[in-house]
């Protein structure tokens, strides 16, 4: 799930990781062509309302005191690109694939609501024609991420099942493990706009009004009653019947997700975006302290997307192929320090992870984010 607010990072390691991850002066290569999006604490400008369908480049530049994040918006509310965690004073350029027809581009200043809006339009035939190699990349990832939700869900069943039997010990054991398919996957679960907030929010990502006894669903709803309160009572159990539920509407939606080959790319980097905001602080599992978790689940989806583009990215950019290769590696020998068996997801407990071994992690998610941020870019070319 997103970080509700960038006060999430809590360390200078966790800025340091956000700024290389996010770009503080990022800019795409389309010059004169792309769409310059202005936000600011009152306001999202947009250059253009009216573009050419196919790859569209928006080149955003956060003009308030806020952190925003800024997306583009198909009719009905589904995601065809996003870009959280833009610092105040930063920049940030996002590569997109769109079709003819009218969306909405939104900047949403601290990172809350529905934002600020602006209709815009694309015009033509519609968007380019792929090539075969980005068509069977688009092809596999489909399959992919639609596995991940077929086997996530005896998983969940599993965790479900301890819950409602109320047994406290096997409900956490099988926490964790419920949640992988999701996190190598999120991006795609997030583009549908309203499971997320369903599965996956935490207590601090609610919206202004909601009231968390009442709204707050999901695995950190349960993870607090775990974790925090000791407890599986008659609510909890009602919660966890309606994980289940909202997991089999991802696992039934997820077939339908608009999938191209630039979602793949900012996906990738989303999940490191995630990793940056809520793994590295220990923010996303505060309870349970299964960060680790989530964090390699992150990285294996961020590198299944960049692995399925590496034929086109590195004929494009052989440079950047390099880059990329040799930080994910990195970022796996690392991981693995924390396990004792890498066929496991055994990591240790975030709470015993010091703080300079976490300031290692964050100087890891730096190096991989940077390069990985170009990734789209490189696969639009």
């Amino acid at each position: 799930m997103r970080p509700a607010r960038l006060t999430a990072l809590t360390t200078a390691a966790a800025v340091a990781a956000l700024t290389a991850v996010t770009g503080c002066a990022e800019k795409s290569d389309a010059g004169d062509a792309a769409i310059k999006v202005a936000a600011s604490d009152s306001a999202c400008e947009v250059s253009k309302t009216e573009f050419p369908a196919g790859k569209v480049a928006l080149d955003v530049e956060n003009k308030g005191s806020k952190v925003t994040e800024v997306y583009v918006y198909f009719p009905d509310g589904r995601i065809v690109a996003e870009r959280e965690n833009i610092g105040p004073g930063t920049k940030a350029a996002i590569t997109a694939e769109v079709k003819a027809g009218e969306y909405e581009i939104a900047c949403k200043p601290g990172m809350k609501g529905d934002g600020i809006r602006q209709k815009v339009k694309a015009t033509g035939g519609g968007a380019e024609k792929r090539s075969p190699e980005l068509d069977a990349a688009v092809a596999e990832y489909r399959k992919y991420v639609q596995a991940q939700a077929d086997e996530t869900t005896p998983t969940v069943k599993a965790f479900v099942d301890a819950v409602k039997a109320g047994d406290l010990e096997a409900a956490k054991k099988a926490y964790a493990t419920s949640r992988i398919g999701w996190e190598r996957t999120e991006p795609v679960a997030e583009s549908f706009g309203d499971i997320d907030p369903k599965i996956d929010v935490r207590e601090d990502g609610l919206e202004a009004g909601q009231d968390p006894a009442k709204d707050w669903t999901g695995w950190h709803r349960l993870e607090k009653a775990l974790w925090a309160d000791g407890k599986i009572g008659d609510e909890e159990k009602k919660l966890a019947d309606q994980l289940s539920t909202d997991i089999a509407e991802w696992q039934k939606k997820i077939g339908s997700a608009e999938i191209t080959p630039t979602s793949m790319a900012n996906g990738a980097k989303e999940l490191l975006d995630e990793v940056a905001t809520g793994k590295v602080t220990g923010e996303e599992e505060r309870y349970s302290h299964t960060d680790l978790v989530d964090f390699k689940a992150n990285v294996e989806g961020a590198q299944k997307a960049y692995e399925l583009l590496k034929p086109v990215a590195a004929k494009n950019d052989a440079e950047l192929a390099k880059q990329l290769d040799t930080q994910f590696a990195a970022m796996n020998t690392l991981l693995d320090k924390y396990r004792a068996d890498k066929n496991t997801y055994e990591f240790t407990s975030y709470d015993k992870v010091g703080a300079p071994e976490r300031k290692e992690l964050s100087d890891a998610v730096s190096a991989l984010g940077e390069p990985l941020s170009k990734l789209a870019a490189a696969v639009a070319k």
